[in-house]
């Protein structure tokens, strides 16, 4: 008898450890075909983090975790993208501006040092991100995925700090407002998160993402 998948969100975990998986690849390959820039809003449990990897590893070309399901004979896997895969919602709580500057830096690195590029840090985060994305660009001359689960996380940590939630929102909004302006170098983009995003005032900006229901 197959294991229930309860809080797993990594799709290696899931194909090799005798969990239950609904195929749902399908949607994957829709979403692929049909755009390149959408939000999901959800509550937190609904398997958002899942997704997220899973799109993570159909744009790496992991073709072997997809072994019987619908994407296996239905996705160019000739093709590996650049990835870029910010996730908030695994994070401890973020109460400060220095600990999510520091932890979008973290992470910032991590992706430059996969990747072997020079990450050039002598900006602010919006412009690190931005130049990070034309590098991967440059270096592999492949559009680049970008990929952020739990988007508003930082927000929702201080929420009852209204200043300190403020704060967060606008430091974010160096980040997320990159987005629009390098859709030419952007392959596919998908954002999650709890809070739909008219309310958080995070993408003034950003006007091409669609709402997944």
């Amino acid at each position: 008898m197959k294991n229930l998948p309860i809080g797993i969100s990594v799709l290696s975990k899931m194909s090799q450890n005798n969990y239950i998986y609904v195929d749902k690849t399908h949607h994957i390959a829709n979403l692929a075909n049909s755009g390149e820039f959408y939000f999901l809003s959800r509550p937190r449990r609904f398997g958002k983090s899942l997704l997220i990897d899973t799109l993570k590893q159909a744009f790496s070309a992991n073709k072997k975790l997809f072994t019987g399901l619908y994407l296996e004979n239905n996705w160019d896997w000739s093709v590996s993208y650049p990835i870029i895969h910010f996730d908030f919602g695994g994070s401890s709580s973020v109460n400060s501006e220095q600990v999510l500057l520091d932890m979008i830096l973290s992470k910032l690195r991590y992706i430059a040092k996969t990747y072997q590029i020079q990450l050039q840090e002598n900006y602010q985060i919006g412009q690190i991100l931005e130049n990070l994305i034309w590098d991967l660009y440059d270096k592999y001359q492949q559009k680049v995925v970008l990929l952020v689960d739990e988007y508003d996380k930082p927000i929702l940590d201080c929420i009852t700090d209204t200043q300190q939630a403020v704060k967060m929102r606008e430091m974010l909004k160096q980040l997320y407002s990159v987005i629009k302006a390098n859709d030419t170098y952007l392959k596919f983009v998908f954002l999650t998160g709890v809070t739909k995003f008219s309310k958080v005032s995070l993408f003034s900006g950003l006007n091409n993402l669609e709402r997944q229901n």
